[in-house]
């Protein structure tokens, strides 16, 4: 009782923020309460000319910290918010005035136990940014090191499990009282919520994530990198890293005045995100211009690892084979591929499906590629296979939103070029290499390796079987069959391994008749 009193007071607040920017139709759509909507409109204000998405946004902005998180989170379910709210809301800014300097200083004594000074021989006092989640300042070590310090905003762990527990009891409300959105499970959606900001709510995590990066991008040269995590400087409210020389993404113009080809920043960016998403598995997911840097050298440098994504093989395919099979037209292929995965259930039509593939597809075609989204392309697709019961995701729809971000930022530096184009024969070759002839052909040499390795432990489970049968206490076999079944060591073994290589050869031509088929 006393919980639905606290959420409703709470909830009247907000939806007095929501009348103002004129954003109530959030109340309606949620069936929440009528009562309270007609209630609030007395203070709505009609914002002329602004779309939905728009007005939430602005609201979301009012609202703090915890809803600013929402609504980003949000802004990757165009499944459920639809495809011009998602977008709207993926432009939330992220920035809040900064807390007091005397209280950051605090925050790192009380995380480290000695004073700043012991530290860091200099200590900006002036935040060089502030968002919902923390503030960064520009430090120096003991060693000289000039370094970026990040600091949780004071009590966010308190006002963000109160924002979650309102989102909770809304969800509940819903789920209960409204069966259309029941398939949407916003539950589900706030538990995910929930995972996400706890992982932001320790900045070891990020440190963590940033490490992982790091490592991958030491595997193979994309022209992108990070700064470098200074552990004994880390701690679950502070984070420490190597400061950042460069122009942020945010002053194209700087960029494209650096005399560096800003073609080949972009075939840079296509390479990263390529290598990040489909050999690695796990992506910046908050790649806004922002918290990307052009360095000295031209190269790129990724900063903000809060917000990361990770893709199993099996949706690293699937948006490969949904891209290629885009672009050649082959929407028998991108078809084939969601019902032979189990994506879209088997009681669906195949050429229904087929037809909406193409239907989404067919007003691109023709069209010059640097007109082309393929974000857009791929969040279309995404929602067709909602509505065929294909349960999508989130971090399909993360990636769909990264790929979003960079192609705004690609037109930026250069309108005529599309960055998917320089990428289209990377994703071509990881396609063949990972489920075209080459990953058939290395699937069956795997697979007879393992037969290989085995063999001899199913030849010892083999000979403790007959020794079983023969056994007083097992069952009783006729003597002679023992006798027959008990034959001299060295002739039973290569007996064994003649059915063994003869077995392994047949199961490889037949898997080769497959491959070529």
């Amino acid at each position: 009782m006393l919980r639905s009193l606290r959420n409703t007071g709470r909830l009247f607040s907000i939806a007095r923020i929501l009348a103002k920017e004129d954003a109530l139709f959030l109340i309606d759509d949620l069936e929440i309460s009528s009562t309270l909507s007609i209630i609030c409109r007395i203070f709505t204000s009609k914002k002329i000319g602004k779309r939905k998405g728009e007005r939430l946004a602005s609201a979301i902005e009012r609202l703090g910290p915890t809803f600013i998180k929402l609504g980003q989170a949000l802004s990757t379910r165009s499944d459920l918010i639809g495809e011009e709210i998602a977008s709207d809301l993926s432009g939330l800014r992220d920035k809040l005035p900064p807390f007091p300097t005397h209280i950051a200083r605090k925050i790192i004594e009380d995380e480290f136990g000695v004073k700043v000074e012991e530290l860091f021989s200099e200590f900006d006092d002036k935040a060089i940014a502030a968002a919902s989640i923390a503030q960064v300042h520009k430090a120096k070590t003991k060693d000289g090191r000039q370094v970026a310090v990040k600091i949780l905003r004071p009590e966010i762990e308190q006002a963000f499990a109160r924002d979650l527990d309102l989102f909770f009891w809304i969800a509940e409300i819903i789920e209960k009282r409204i069966r259309g959105w029941r398939r949407l499970k916003p539950i589900q959606v706030v538990h995910t919520f929930k995972e996400t900001v706890f992982f932001e709510l320790d900045l070891r995590f990020e440190a963590a994530a940033a490490s992982e990066m790091a490592t991958n991008i030491e595997k193979h040269e994309n022209g992108l990198s990070v700064p470098e995590v200074d552990w004994q400087l880390t701690s679950r409210r502070v984070l420490t890293m190597s400061w950042v020389e460069g122009i942020a993404f945010s002053d194209i113009e700087a960029i494209k005045n650096s005399g560096f080809d800003t073609n080949a920043i972009l075939g840079k960016a296509a390479r990263s995100l390529f290598l990040q998403v489909f050999q690695d598995g796990f992506f910046h997911a908050d790649l806004h211009p922002g918290n990307l840097f052009l360095d000295k050298n031209g190269n790129l440098v990724a900063v903000d690892f809060g917000i990361m994504g990770r893709l199993d093989l099996k949706s690293r395919i699937y948006i490969a084979e949904i891209l290629r099979g885009f672009m050649n037209e082959d929407y028998d292929s991108v078809a084939d591929m969601h019902f032979n995965a189990g994506y879209v259930p088997a009681s669906k039509s195949r050429e229904a499906f087929r037809q909406a593939c193409m239907a989404v597809a067919r007003p691109i075609v023709g069209k010059p590629l640097n007109e082309i989204s393929i974000a857009a392309l791929l969040g279309q697709m995404l929602g067709i296979a909602a509505e065929f019961e294909m349960e999508v995701q989130p971090q399909l729809l993360l990636m769909q939103k990264t790929m979003m971000v960079a192609e705004g930022v690609g037109r930026m530096l250069n309108p005529n070029l599309n960055m998917w184009e320089l990428a289209t024969p990377l994703i071509e070759d990881w396609a063949n290499e990972n489920f075209g002839v080459k990953a058939k052909i290395r699937g069956t040499t795997e697979n007879t390796k393992e037969i290989i390795r085995k063999f001899p432990y199913i030849l010892q489970n083999i000979e403790n079987i007959i020794k079983t049968l023969g056994d007083e206490k097992g069952l009783k076999l006729h003597p002679q069959t023992i006798a027959d079944l008990d034959l001299p060591r060295n002739k039973r073994n290569q007996s064994w391994l003649v059915f063994a290589w003869s077995a392994l050869a047949i199961s490889t031509i037949l898997s080769l008749l497959y491959i070529i088929r």
